[in-house]
């Protein structure tokens, strides 16, 4: 394979993903709900300057979460290509898929308090005193 040859598919292939992620922007809900909570938390990161690695376990949260949220769109739209009508093993494959984003959601959740509760509690502790 020429080098040529090599970079032209490798370019295709980003526009391929590039149509892949704004087509998931566009089409499902959650990903939208994600990506305003990834804002929220990134001016929030901004807001409080966390640390390098701070900022290295939200984005690493973030991208995980929409990761797992773009695989189960596309599980569920192979399994409703595949079996269009309500079927149970249909069923349990999607709640499968939707149990790995609850499982990234959550663990996203715990990063997300470990980092900024403790600058939670310095922004209200004068309040308080």
């Amino acid at each position: 394979m020429s080098l040529k040859k090599f970079i032209t598919g490798r370019l295709k292939g980003c526009v391929y993903a590039y149509k892949g992620a704004t087509t998931l922007i566009k089409t499902e809900d959650s990903i939208k709900t994600q990506l305003i909570i990834a804002i929220v938390v990134t001016a929030m990161g901004f807001y409080f300057d966390i640390s390098t690695t701070q900022w290295m376990m939200q984005c690493f949260a973030i991208g995980i979460v929409i990761t797992a949220e773009g695989l189960n769109s596309a599980i569920e739209a192979i399994a409703d290509f595949i079996h269009p009508d309500y079927h149970v093993k249909i069923g349990h494959i999607k709640d499968i898929a939707a149990g790995a984003v609850f499982f990234a959601a959550v663990i996203a959740i715990i990063i997300g308090l470990i980092i900024y509760i403790p600058h939670l509690i310095d922004l209200y502790s004068g309040v308080f005193d």
